[in-house]
Order: C-alpha cells, then structure tokens, then sequence
C-alpha cells in the first residue's frame, strides 16, 4: 500500500518519544516533512537529522513542521533527540505499521547480507494532509537531506512566479 503524490496520510501516525499519540490532525493547516529512516545514532541517520536541526529554522520560515520515524523505540528516540538537541519529535514505528502503510519496509543488502529495513524516504504533507512530493530513497544526500528540500521548495516557488 505504498504511498504516491496525492494520496492523503493515514490519521494515527504512531507514538512520539513521549508516549504521546500523533495524528494527521495535530498538523491540519500545517506543511510538514515527514521523514523515515533507517535507525537512531547511525552515521547517516545523525547526519540527517542534524541537517534537519540545522535547517530547522529555514524550514520553518518555508512554513514546515518536521516530523522524524524510525522503527526505534521511544527511549532511543529520546537519547537520540537529547544527543543531537533536535528540535522536533520523532515516531517510534515499533510495530513498523507506518513503513509498511508507506511501503517502505523492504529487502535490503548490506555488505552482501540480505536483511529486512527501512528505505530511507521523505514525503512532504501539505495543510490537508496530502502528500506533495516524495524523495528517495536513492537521491537522499543525508548530510544535506534538508538543502534538497529547501532546493526543491524554492524550484516549485520559481515554477508557480512563472505560471
């Protein structure tokens, strides 16, 4: 049941790193970036999520909220947030029902071992809850991940000054 452009985003998200439920609904009127990832405090995992925190502010002047899952549980979610002082929650998709609702849980090979995991992948929501654009999983520079969308962001306001 993967997720395409248009589609709207399921209403319950999952449980944030403080045990509280996030819905679609909490974000209604709101862009947001929603983003999924493979595992918290892995080399490229940290690196995007810093470049999320480091552009948080230019994100948010775009009128985006971010919004971070992994399959991690709530108390790696919070060290993870405390190490990194991320200024935005992350949902614990312990029972990987939001990965497989986006289909994103996948076959996977690393270092010639095939196993189950995450695809790296972004979608932005716009205020309706309706996905607007999807990155990855192959074109996410991590270190850079929140530049492409802000790259992407500005491309789309040149497209619409033009139209």
């Amino acid at each position: 049941m993967a997720r395409n452009i248009g589609d709207k985003i399921p209403e319950i998200l999952g449980v944030n790193q403080d045990g509280i439920t996030v819905k679609a609904s909490d974000y209604a009127g709101t862009k947001f970036v929603l983003y999924f990832y493979p595992k918290d405090s892995t080399p490229g995992c940290t690196a995007e999520a810093c470049s999320f925190r480091d552009n948080f502010y230019y994100l948010k002047k775009e009128g985006y909220d971010i919004l971070g899952v992994s399959i991690d549980d709530e108390k790696s979610h919070k060290k993870f947030i405390e190490k990194q002082e991320l200024p935005f929650p992350l949902i614990a998709d312990t029972d990987k029902r939001l990965v497989q609702e986006f289909g994103l849980w996948a076959e996977k090979t690393l270092a010639g071992k095939k196993y189950m995991g995450t695809l790296r992948t972004t979608f932005l929501i716009d205020e309706n809850g309706i996905i607007t654009d999807i990155i990855g999983p192959k074109e996410i520079k991590t270190k850079d991940h929140a530049d492409q969308i802000l790259d992407l962001l500005a491309e789309k306001n040149k497209s619409k000054q033009h139209k």
